[in-house]
């Protein structure tokens, strides 16, 4: 409905675009990977990934903060997340170690984009409908920030051995196929947004925080697989748990 000539334009925080204008922030961080990885700079590539996972998990909760959520956040943060981590990841793999076997290594990106894509679309869609309520305590499927982190694992590998392993482009393939089929499992992984601990813990669970990001700083290859690792034990685990029977009453 058009406003009337006389109703004075409605006004809005500056604030409340705080959340919109980091979710675009997170996109020029994953295009900006793209273009170092073309320029063969592979490792600041995957720390501008890492940056816009870490501006991902920003906006929302800013967003909640300010209350200034709306279905036009929602939609750019959706799109941002599809080139974070479906579009991007999958270029930097695929220029990094897959130019080798050309073929099967875009087979392999398209695999990985496309399923980034439905897993993004089925989350949207749970999110709108009434009484879904299996994408809050854990995520059914790996979440797309997770799976881009978990798709660069050969490239944690190769870093942290300096380029003393150099894994195979099939390899590398099949991985990125693996974490794209995660992605649109049925396969419930762990929600941080959702994990509890204990009052008298807290005080263990911040050190432990500032052990990991010190060992990011200090060795972060060998830290992004060990977390990357300790995730996909965590999924396994998950996944066992929900196979052992039911105790009846």
């Amino acid at each position: 409905m058009a406003r009337k000539p006389t109703e004075p334009p409605r006004q809005l925080l500056l604030l409340k675009l705080l959340p919109n204008l980091i979710s675009i922030l997170a996109l020029c961080a994953g295009l900006t990977a793209i273009r170092y990885a073309i320029a063969g700079n592979y490792a600041l590539a995957v720390l501008l990934i890492g940056t816009a996972a870490a501006l991902d998990g920003l906006d929302g909760r800013l967003a909640r903060m300010l209350k200034s959520e709306s279905e036009i956040g929602a939609e750019l943060d959706s799109l941002c997340d599809f080139v974070n981590f479906g579009v991007t990841p999958a270029l930097v793999l695929y220029l990094w170690g897959l130019r080798a076997e050309t073929s099967l290594g875009w087979i392999a990106v398209l695999v990985y984009a496309v399923c980034c894509m439905l897993r993004l679309a089925r989350f949207n869609v749970g999110s709108r409908a009434v009484g879904e309520a299996a994408e809050k305590t854990t995520f059914i499927g790996v979440p797309s920030p997770a799976g881009a982190i978990l798709a660069l694992v050969p490239m944690y590998l190769t870093f942290s051995v300096d380029q003393a392993i150099q894994l195979p482009p099939a390899v590398v393939a099949l991985w990125m196929v693996g974490i794209g089929v995660l992605m649109i499992s049925r396969v419930r992984t762990p929600s941080l947004k959702r994990m509890t601990i204990a009052a008298d813990y807290a005080r263990y669970a911040l050190v432990g925080s500032v052990m990991v990001v010190a060992a990011l700083l200090t060795y972060p290859w060998v830290t992004l697989l060990v977390l990357s690792l300790a995730y996909l034990a965590a999924i396994l685990g998950l996944f066992l748990r929900g196979l052992r029977p039911t105790a009846k009453p």
